[in-house]
Order: structure tokens, then sequence, then C-alpha cells
């Protein structure tokens, strides 16, 4: 907040710094600060920042209405994946399995795809970035935080909005090799057993399971996590006659 309110006073002192600097590594964090305290990071509308919108659609009107859309995209392309897997699964088993797509849909279009998760606009509790639109990289997989601080505020300027579309919502239990399969190994032989959809869709689509990491923490390797059995199915509600 201290930048933002004295920031032509801050970035003028960094250049004079930048000026006298000769260590290649102070250099290009002073040149970092001044572009990122140049830029017109708290313009929400496109009257205000018009760089931030080259290249986009003219529907985009404000940079939440994009980050929103952006986030969407990809918890839909989750979504694509779960409804193409269909192939792969038992025939006998393929009406059950699209049934619980379509519940997953409904819930998707229910919380507008989560689109809030990048939205800075939205409550603290459910967006993944500060109310200036700043986003940290959560961590590999297999890490409860990230070893070398990454961050990112894709509503500063053009080309950090870009290089935001690299970082991953990364899924710690993998929908590919476990959550997918596993989802339909469910309903193969589920033997008059509920599949507990809403668990394998927290798993899909929500931060239950997801991870913001910057490519450099995106590990590829297999993570060796599975779904926990317990949740897969659950007991079905029953009717109890009043006597």
């Amino acid at each position: 907040a201290a930048f933002y309110n004295q920031r032509d006073a801050v970035v003028e002192r960094r250049r004079q710094l930048l000026s006298d600097e000769r260590a290649p590594r102070r250099q290009k964090l002073l040149a970092d600060l001044i572009h990122n305290l140049n830029e017109n990071i708290l313009a929400e509308d496109k009257e205000d920042d018009k760089k931030w919108f080259e290249g986009l659609q003219s529907r985009f009107k404000n940079k939440s209405s994009y980050m929103r859309y952006s986030c969407e995209s990809r918890i839909r392309s989750y979504m694509k994946e779960v409804s193409s897997f269909i192939s792969n699964v038992h025939p006998t088993a393929r009406d059950a399995y699209k049934r619980i797509i379509d519940l997953m849909s409904d819930k998707l279009k229910s919380v507008k795809y989560n689109g809030c998760y990048f939205d800075r606009r939205e409550e603290e509790a459910v967006r993944l970035c500060t109310t200036e639109g700043w986003f940290s990289c959560q961590g590999p997989f297999d890490r409860d935080d990230c070893p070398c601080k990454h961050s990112i505020n894709p509503y500063s300027n053009r080309e950090s909005r870009i290089l935001f579309s690299t970082w991953n919502l990364d899924h710690i239990i993998e929908k590919k090799r476990a959550v997918v399969p596993e989802l339909a190994e469910a309903v193969k032989t589920r033997d008059g057993r509920e599949v507990n959809w809403e668990y394998f869709y927290q798993l899909l689509f929500t931060v239950d399971n997801l991870k913001l990491v910057h490519i450099a923490c995106h590990k590829k390797t297999n993570h060796n996590l599975s779904c926990d059995k317990t949740k897969i199915y659950r007991k079905r509600k029953q009717n109890h006659k009043i006597s």
C-alpha cells in the first residue's frame, strides 16, 4: 500500500539506485520493481488500461471479467476430459457414468465454473489472489509451500497476463492417472451402491485438490496418490415410514 501511495517517489529513487548499480542480480531486482510500480495495477476498466487488453476479444470490458473467463476455461477443459473418458468406461456402466457427468455439469454451472478463483473482486475466502491481484505459487504437489516464493500479478500488465497462462492448476491426486479412472471403476463395480460423485467433483474441480503452481513447480512425474476408498461410495438415503 505504501508503494502505491508514493509510487512516483519510489520509482524515482529506484531509478537513481539502478543508475549506480553494477551488480546484475540487484540490477534485475530494481528493474523489475520499477516495471511493476509503473504499471496501472489497480486499474480495472478497459478505458483505464488499454494496453492490458491488447489481443483480447472486445467483449471483455474489465480485467476481472477476463480473469474469471480464464479460470472458467481451465475448469471447462477438465470437464471435457472427464466427459471424453466415457469411451473407456465399461459399456454396462456408461449410462450411470453419463448421469454423474450431468450432475457435475449442473453443479459447475451453478457456481459459474469456479471462475471466482482468479477474480480479485471476490471475497477472500474464495479467491486465490490478493485484492490487488497478486497470486502466489502454492508449491509442488508434495510440498506445503513454494520453495522459490514465485508470485505474479496478471492484473498488472499484458506481459504478466500472458505469463500467468503458463501457471497450472495442478491436481494433487492426479486427474488422468487416478481420479477419472477411479470414478469409472466405481461406477462399474458399484453393485447397487451409490457413487459419491460430489467427492469426485471436489477432486476434479475445486481447491480441495487443486494447487496453483508456477510452471517450474509443476512436477509432471507420477504423484503416486490415490482416492480415499472410504469416500468413493455413500449410503443411500432411506425413507422411514411414519407409523
